[in-house]
């Protein structure tokens, strides 16, 4: 248990919102509401930076919660480095805003990263998404590196002194394959990683990613495979340059609607 006779523990938090309308902008409200009421500021103080890509959105209110307005385009690492260098908390979460956060969330996490000193990352679970997926709730730390499994990218932890080792989030992953990125990067360092059962935090469905047609979304995702695939599996330089010409030459077809997605 946290001695909430110190001073209180100090967790960064980055969320990235796009308030594009009404509805957006309320899921945003609802996921900072949620994340102060889960805990007592007294024991732990969540210092929040809301990037929110709507400049025309107003301010966030909310107590220990700034709102920043970032130049686009949209940069999904990019932003979260910025969210982060504008903090000093020994622990940092990077987080969606679809997310909704039960009580005790983040002191279980602290627990488990006080018990273990050579935890340095960590994730919640969802209750919607983990138990079907055979990791129960409150059955024990599960350590690996599964994407949507131990890795839960929507809501990431990990101590500041993670970033001494790896650096910044490659920005070269603007959006997908950035979960994929940073389990792959954990793991080539040998720095462990777990899914706490004990903390809670689910992930709603996005309504964000919705905003993009299915051309665009499956563009910037087979770009960012070609990235990936760069990175983590050697590709060469002349293979992935045919893959992307031959990428561009069919976009207009699937934008079109003259030829299918797949």
């Amino acid at each position: 248990m946290l001695d909430s006779q110190s001073s209180p523990a100090v967790m960064d938090v980055v969320i990235l919102s796009f308030a594009k309308n009404d509805e957006l902008r309320r899921m945003t409200e609802h996921c900072l509401r949620t994340l102060l009421a889960s805990e007592d500021p007294a024991a732990i103080e969540f210092r929040v930076k809301v990037i929110e890509s709507n400049h025309a959105s107003p301010v966030y209110d909310f107590e220990r919660v700034e709102t920043l307005y970032l130049p686009p385009p949209f940069n999904y690492h990019r932003y979260m480095n910025r969210g982060i260098a504008a903090g000093n908390g020994a622990f940092v979460a990077i987080c969606n805003n679809d997310l909704e956060f039960h009580p005790g969330w983040a002191s279980s996490l602290l627990k488990a990263f006080a018990e273990d000193r050579q935890l340095v990352s960590a994730s919640p679970v969802c209750s919607r998404h983990h138990p079907p997926s055979g990791f129960p709730l409150n059955s024990g730390l599960y350590y690996g590196y599964g994407v949507l499994k131990e890795i839960s990218g929507w809501c990431l932890v990990f101590r500041r002194s993670l970033l001494d080792v790896i650096g910044k989030l490659d920005e070269r992953f603007y959006f997908w394959y950035a979960d994929d990125d940073y389990a792959l990067t954990l793991q080539s360092h040998g720095l462990k990683h777990a899914l706490v059962s004990t903390a809670v935090v689910d992930h709603l469905d996005s309504r964000t990613l919705a905003t993009h047609t299915s051309a665009r979304q499956w563009l910037m995702t087979k770009r960012a495979k070609y990235i990936f695939e760069e990175k983590w599996k050697g590709r060469s330089w002349s293979y992935l340059l045919r893959k992307r010409l031959k990428l561009y030459l069919k976009f207009p077809l699937y934008y079109l609607g003259l030829k299918k997605i797949k």
